[in-house]
């Protein structure tokens, strides 16, 4: 509900920043009255800003930033987020792109589903 990861809910219980009820066996069970003070929060946000939209989807890796580009080329569409110092790239179809409207400036999210994350090192060094 809250959009946010399992570890933070940790720290924020045990920080006592969200109120828990204690079961027997020591597990913490939340009630929607200690949720509604995040979730008024969240409420009085800009919609861009809010966490409302990541209930709407089971994705969680959300990145909102700009379009910076979109090329469309037959069934396909490049489109290209700027999200802070970084860009991301994603190829969707070209209806995709023009049911959503995307254009240049406009405000986005990328939203990733992967079960695989590569890395590369960057410093050189082979073994």
């Amino acid at each position: 509900m809250l959009g946010v990861s399992y570890p933070t809910i940790k720290k924020w219980i045990l920080s006592g920043k969200l109120k828990t009820i204690r079961t027997p066996g020591g597990h913490h069970r939340l009630t929607t009255g200690s949720l509604r003070p995040f979730l008024e929060h969240d409420a009085s946000r800009s919609k861009t800003e809010s966490r409302a939209r990541y209930r709407r989807v089971s994705g969680r890796n959300q990145l909102a930033g700009k379009v910076v580009g979109v090329r469309i080329e037959g069934l396909l569409a490049e489109v290209v987020l700027a999200i802070g110092d970084a860009q991301i790239t994603a190829i969707i179809t070209a209806e995709a792109v023009r049911e959503l409207r995307l254009k240049k400036g406009d405000t986005a999210a990328a939203l990733i589903k992967s079960t695989d994350v590569m890395i590369e090192r960057l410093d050189g060094e082979s073994s």
